[in-house]
């Protein structure tokens, strides 16, 4: 029996194909206006990359961004415990790379464009002298090495690879914070910790967490148990009710009112519980749109073959609705990653609140635009990363097609 030809790699017929001077015939210049719009599209594109480019190496004066790299990329961690942050860079690299040779099998071009990166910034820091950049070209070793290896041998590193994906966050806050007072890898205050290296860390926190949290209320909601489904809907109401930014304040000023004398929680920890808590509503109703879209069949077809309402839930019903709402799944995450900048407005120092402390120093005055374009483009970069992710996701589950 032969597999049928995926549909995106059927060509069309004959008559239907066109070369590139055909198709812009066709979509550019298949008519006056059309020919018209083309040339005044064209010449204002031509004109904003231009002056894009002019400000960049001629305007702009980068230093702002330049003199502050520490402070954007970790607050004001111990410099002496810089090797942690490091450590932690190699160990990714490594694992993305042995998890690209197992899974993917082959080289992709945005593979190359992870590979480029680390080059790109370890030129930039010869530029401007600083003793890192060979560092940059490390994650990129190890990175090759482990892509190699993982597609030399993918049956014996499968499971090291699980492992180690499951272990990273654990050992990312145990390096990152520390063991104790004194000795090796000594304990480092979360006030310590700020700029990018906070950002991710509320990110990836939020999001881990607020998944399984999200899906068990949109379950309660669905459940026919009374108690459990009107706890679920008041949760879920209260919560998507109120901004995050309520929440945040909450956590930050009004919590230690109710706590007993003595007991204080760590300002990063209570910001990460009102994120998830916030995510964690939206996660739900989310999940609740997947397992409404599930035809009644499904359900009737489980019950036929004997699986009990737990299997039913997890090995039929589930997969099929989380797949459906990836698109969407990946949405509210990118939006989780930008809304982490709320943060800066309850004291902590992410990446916006560092920017914001540089800019007031008189040094850096009228520097705004340079420092929120570096921003910006910081965080377009890990949504860009979040949103192919998601799309390569959708192309091997077939979203949309079947």
């Amino acid at each position: 029996m032969t597999s049928l030809t995926p549909a995106k790699d059927i060509m069309p017929p004959p008559t239907e194909r066109s070369t590139v001077l055909g198709w812009m015939k066709k979509n550019l210049f298949g008519s006056i206006g059309d020919t018209i719009l083309t040339f005044v599209a064209g010449g204002f594109l031509l004109w904003l990359i231009y002056a894009i480019v002019k400000w960049i190496f001629t305007t702009a004066q980068w230093a702002a961004v330049t003199d502050n790299l520490q402070l954007y990329m970790k607050g004001q961690y111990p410099a002496s415990e810089d090797w942690r942050l490091w450590l932690l860079m190699f160990l990714l690299a490594l694992v993305v790379g042995l998890a690209w040779g197992i899974f993917l099998k082959r080289a992709e071009a945005v593979g190359w464009v992870l590979l480029i990166i680390p080059v790109v910034l370890a030129l930039w820091l010869i530029s401007l002298h600083r003793e890192a950049w060979w560092k940059f070209l490390v994650v990129d070793v190890l990175a090759i090495l482990g892509y190699f290896l993982g597609k030399r041998y993918p049956r014996k590193l499968a499971r090291p690879t699980y492992i180690l994906i499951l272990l990273y966050m654990p050992l990312t806050i145990l390096i990152v914070r520390g063991l104790g007072e004194n000795g090796f890898m000594k304990l480092v205050p979360t006030n310590l910790w700020g700029g990018l290296l906070l950002s991710l860390l509320l990110a990836i926190f939020g999001i881990v967490f607020s998944f399984p949290i999200g899906v068990l209320l949109a379950l309660g909601r669905q459940s026919k148990m009374p108690a459990l489904k009107m706890l679920s809907v008041i949760y879920i109401e209260l919560i998507r009710g109120v901004p995050l930014i309520t929440l945040l304040f909450m956590g930050q000023l009004m919590l230690p009112f109710f706590l007993p004398a003595g007991i204080t929680i760590d300002r990063v920890i209570r910001a990460t519980v009102a994120i998830i808590m916030f995510a964690a509503a939206y996660m739900a109703e989310n999940v609740r749109g997947g397992l409404q879209s599930i035809p009644k069949g499904q359900y009737e077809a489980a019950d036929v073959v004997g699986l009990s309402g737990w299997q039913k839930m997890v090995f039929i019903i589930l997969p099929q609705a989380l797949r459906a709402v990836i698109p969407v799944l990946v949405g509210q995450f990118i939006g989780l990653f930008k809304d982490t900048s709320l943060v800066a407005l309850v004291g902590l120092l992410d990446l916006l609140g560092i920017a914001r402390g540089i800019l007031a120093n008189p040094n850096y005055i009228g520097r705004q635009l340079e420092v929120f374009a570096f921003i910006a483009m910081i965080y377009w970069v890990f949504s860009y990363g979040m949103s192919y992710a998601s799309g390569r996701l959708e192309t091997s589950l077939g979203v949309g097609e079947r």
